[in-house]
């Protein structure tokens, strides 16, 4: 068998951003979410809702759910990190969460326009985005042994910007062809491919299969060139994972740098997360976008974002990945800030002219900025936990950040929750992110450039 170069190993692990960034940008961001959304608030008019009700409560349902995914991913991620690294195996559990991320999407098929099996579809969607988390966890595992310490923020952005990429290609594929705009039309003003019955939004319904399709052609690249090195570990086990899990935890009280940015990039990451979950929901709430409409956001979002997170490689090899996760904090709270003074008709209290098409615009910009920096923000962020842990324990470490990512993964949603519920208003509601962006940012004053292991 043909040796596998550094080279070509470390293109298969960029594969796997490319194959699962569809989830986040199609799916979970600019099309499902939104859709879901749109059926849901029509589903609470039905029952009686006012329209501004019927908002509030679609987007508190979609808040709920997430958090609920957020909670199972927290609890089992860094006891299956542990699992791996005492078994030296990855392999067979990013092919299980595969698995799980394939069938999940492709039931998406099955949602029921008239909402008569939402709940069923929301577990659907969450069986497949939990799938993609706990993959996630061993392919972020392997980023330290891609390279040596100081190209590991240039891969690590490399690897995101790729993955952007992949889920522009995708979006504007589904766009042009699929996805049904409210004419009966795709975006390109073509009839939806296959014969596709755009009444009962069958274009929309088609990207979930879709989806668990380009999952699974373009993981191949990764199996074929991301080789696992054999090791004589033990047999994994639960009880013994858990008692190492335990352990690390305890150990953080000596490793302050690394407890201290567990912390912070959970506060951080949790408000980015609740920033993505929530923009395709908020524009077609707040700023009454179709789901084609908000796509076409999402590919010059995603397209800015692929930009950007490449150049946040580049910059987190000049500067480190702390000054850069700190700058890319910034703008997104500048940016937060600007979408909860956004309403269809002023901005910041300003009014606007009637039919203006400036909060559209803004918006927009807004979009591409999320994208762009958001991208940035997990790329430096997974850059700077790579130099807090080392080779042999970096799945579960890795685990302990997906916990750390995950732990108040429903904190955000939660929060969006609530408060949309209190105040009924889609737009005021997001505004628990900014809070969180906040206290992320302050924590990070005591955390080391270098990590624990800088001399």
């Amino acid at each position: 068998m043909a040796t596998i170069t550094a080279r070509k190993r470390i293109w298969g692990w960029y594969f796997f951003d490319w194959a699962s960034q569809p989830y986040h940008t199609v799916l979970n961001t600019f099309i499902f979410g939104p859709f879901f959304a749109a059926i849901a608030a029509s589903y609470f008019l039905g029952l009686g809702l006012e329209e501004t009700a019927a908002d509030a409560r679609a987007q508190a349902t979609w808040a709920w759910s997430t958090a609920i995914y957020g909670i199972i991913i927290a609890l089992a991620a860094p006891i299956f990190g542990a699992m791996a690294d005492s078994s030296g195996r990855k392999m067979p559990w990013i092919i299980g969460f595969s698995i799980m991320y394939i069938v999940g999407a492709s039931l998406l098929w099955f949602t029921d326009p008239d909402a008569g099996n939402l709940y069923w579809m929301l577990a659907a969607f969450g069986l497949g985005f939990i799938g993609g988390e706990y993959a996630l966890i061993f392919i972020n595992s392997q980023l330290p042994g891609l390279g040596e310490r100081d190209e590991i923020g240039k891969i690590s952005g490399s690897g995101f910007a790729f993955g952007y990429l992949g889920g522009v290609v995708c979006l504007i594929l589904v766009l042009g062809f699929v996805v049904e705009q409210g004419n009966g039309k795709t975006l390109l003003g073509f009839d939806p491919v296959f014969g596709l019955n755009p009444a009962a939004r069958e274009g929309t319904r088609l990207t979930g299969p879709l989806t668990a399709l380009w999952f699974a052609v373009f993981m191949v690249p990764y199996f074929l060139w991301v080789r696992e090195v054999r090791t004589s570990h033990l047999k994994a086990s639960f009880s013994a994972a858990i008692k190492s899990v335990v352990a690390s935890v305890k150990g953080l009280a000596h490793r302050k740098s690394l407890g201290i940015y567990l912390v912070s990039s959970m506060l951080y990451r949790d408000g980015l997360n609740g920033l993505y979950t929530f923009g395709g929901v908020y524009a077609n709430l707040v700023l009454d976008w179709e789901v084609a409409q908000i796509g076409a956001f999402g590919v010059v979002a995603a397209i800015g974002a692929s930009f950007f997170s490449f150049i946040g490689g580049f910059a987190d090899r000049r500067f480190g990945p702390k000054p850069v996760i700190i700058a890319a904090i910034w703008v997104l709270i500048f940016v937060c800030l600007t979408i909860v003074n956004l309403t269809p008709n002023s901005i910041y209290g300003i009014a606007l002219e009637a039919g203006s098409h400036t909060p559209d615009l803004i918006f927009m910009v807004c979009g591409v900025l999320i994208g762009g920096f958001g991208g940035i923000l997990q790329s430096s962020s997974r850059s700077l936990m790579v130099r807090h842990c080392t080779t042999e324990n970096a799945t579960e470490y890795f685990g302990l950040y997906g916990l750390s990512g995950r732990a108040t993964a429903f904190l955000a949603p939660i929060l969006i929750g609530i408060v949309t519920t209190l105040t009924g208003s889609a737009r005021i509601g997001i505004s628990p992110v900014i809070i969180l962006f906040i206290l992320g940012l302050i924590l990070l004053a005591w955390v080391k450039r270098d990590g624990d292991f800088a001399k």
